[in-house]
């Protein structure tokens, strides 16, 4: 039972640590994506709004705000994966209800399935006033590790 206990827990720290990594990448850092807690359970990240990310109305741009949703997916799957495993969005929708506007988006990410080959995030995306946003529904796919073997 102690072997069991410190390979969960190695998983726990190496899932969690992935995470953050997503949120720290490439596309989160330059879109401003901020990390503000991470589980397995729960990803919660703020947005603070630029230029980048307005449109000509002057509000949030869609994809910016899905994209924004589609990082802490992945955060969280990634927190949930085994080491040696990896993961890519495999289908995403986005209902919108107001418009975003700045200066920061905040957002909380759950697991909907926690599954062996998927799992399925849903993001709730709101203004400073607390309107919601929008709610994205992902389905990350669970990728194994390849065997020297193949």
């Amino acid at each position: 039972m102690a072997n069991s206990t410190k390979r969960s827990s190695k998983i726990r720290e190496v899932g969690i640590a992935g995470g953050r990594e997503v949120v720290l990448s490439g596309t989160p850092r330059t879109l401003g994506v901020r990390l503000l807690a991470l589980t397995r359970k729960k990803v919660t990240a703020e947005m603070r709004i630029k230029s980048l990310h307005i449109n000509r109305s002057g509000r949030v741009n869609g994809g910016a705000i899905m994209a924004f949703a589609d990082v802490l997916g992945a955060a969280g799957t990634v927190a949930n994966l085994k080491p040696g495993y990896h993961t890519g969005t495999l289908e995403s929708k986005t209902n919108f209800f107001a418009a975003g506007v700045g200066p920061v988006l905040s957002a909380v990410s759950i697991p909907l399935h926690i599954g062996r080959t998927t799992m399925v995030w849903q993001t709730t995306i709101k203004n400073p006033d607390g309107r919601t946003v929008a709610i994205v529904t992902q389905t990350q796919i669970v990728i194994p590790a390849r065997s020297d073997a193949n």
